[in-house]
């Protein structure tokens, strides 16, 4: 596996985690783009919009457009990505709780 698939991998699950975080489970791509940056994974904008755009490819976040942000919101699906009930190639597994 390469360097960047392994950070594709963890900046995914950091978006995901940050919209499961949310309340109503959605955010604008900065408040998501920051919120990651508090796990330690930081993105530029460009970024966060093109792993936002491949995680609603996936069926796990809906997107819309207003003004110049990106409204992002979890799906069902997506919550399951991050409650380990559903694995997606390309998404970071989470670990085995102890």
């Amino acid at each position: 596996m390469s360097i960047q698939q392994i950070i594709n991998e963890h900046q995914r699950r950091s978006i995901l985690t940050a919209l499961s975080a949310m309340v109503g489970f959605g955010a604008n791509h900065s408040m998501v783009r920051e919120t990651c940056a508090t796990f330690g994974v930081e993105m530029s904008n460009d970024v966060i919009k093109t792993q936002l755009y491949w995680l609603e490819e996936q069926g796990l976040v809906s997107i819309k457009t207003q003004g110049n942000y990106l409204i992002a919101e979890l799906k069902a699906r997506g919550q399951d990505v991050v409650d380990g009930l559903a694995n997606v190639p390309g998404i970071k597994r989470p670990s085995a709780r102890e």
